[in-house]
């Protein structure tokens, strides 16, 4: 999802191919990416039969692509951008680390954890700082590649309905990234694809309590 916003963001024109990735046959349709892309691991972007993988890589790409401007112009700034980039892209210390993005698709949800909590409020409190030095409505002022590489993130965790004190100070920004037309295009199309369960979503020695939280997406 972050690799294609950013290209969308970037106004590269691109075409695009499903993998499915589900087993069985996740297995063949890998093998198959194999043939072209190192890893045998999507996204995969080629150009001119050159393929780059990573989502991160793909970012960078669209961002020197349209000349730059999906990082800010400051070079401190530009590199505290990068830092949040790779902070996600290395999985946010873990934060919410049972919380899957195909979670969010899920119809019943569990309630969140105390320790996922509080890594919520940790992240968020964060994000609020950098929204109060640049003004918003962006986490730098315009929109740039640490904004779209946490919209997966912001996903799964509204869908999870999160009641912590620092999300007051990010709500703006989140319903912006939502409201965003290539995103709300992206969830279109997502949403209505059956999502995938996975055995990790439920916290070991914890009863089962799966509660049905509104769509924040019903409207997208």
């Amino acid at each position: 999802m972050r690799a294609w916003l950013a290209l969308r963001a970037a106004g590269v024109d691109f075409e695009e191919e499903i993998v499915d990735i589900r087993r069985p046959q996740r297995f063949a349709n890998l093998k198959a990416v194999g043939r072209f892309s190192p890893p045998a691991m999507v996204p995969v972007l080629l150009v001119d039969g050159v393929a780059i993988y990573d989502s991160l890589a793909i970012m960078e790409y669209a961002n020197d692509a349209c000349g730059g401007r999906l990082l800010p112009a400051d070079v401190t700034q530009r590199a505290q951008a990068r830092s949040l980039a790779a902070w996600q892209h290395s999985g946010l210390s873990n934060i919410c680390a049972r919380i899957s993005f195909e979670s969010a698709f899920y119809p019943e949800k569990r309630t969140l954890t105390a320790a996922e909590t509080s890594e919520c409020e940790r992240l968020f409190g964060v994000l609020a700082k950098y929204l109060a030095d640049s003004g918003g409505p962006f986490l730098f002022g315009s929109l740039s590649l640490a904004d779209l590489i946490l919209v997966p993130t912001v996903v799964r965790l509204v869908a999870h309905d999160p009641v912590v004190p620092s999300r007051d100070a990010i709500e703006a920004w989140m319903q912006t990234l939502l409201a965003m037309a290539d995103v709300k295009e992206w969830m279109r199309e997502a949403t209505p694809l059956p999502p995938i369960w996975s055995d990790d979503y439920l916290v070991p020695g914890q009863p089962i309590q799966l509660h049905v939280i509104p769509d924040p997406f019903d409207a997208a």
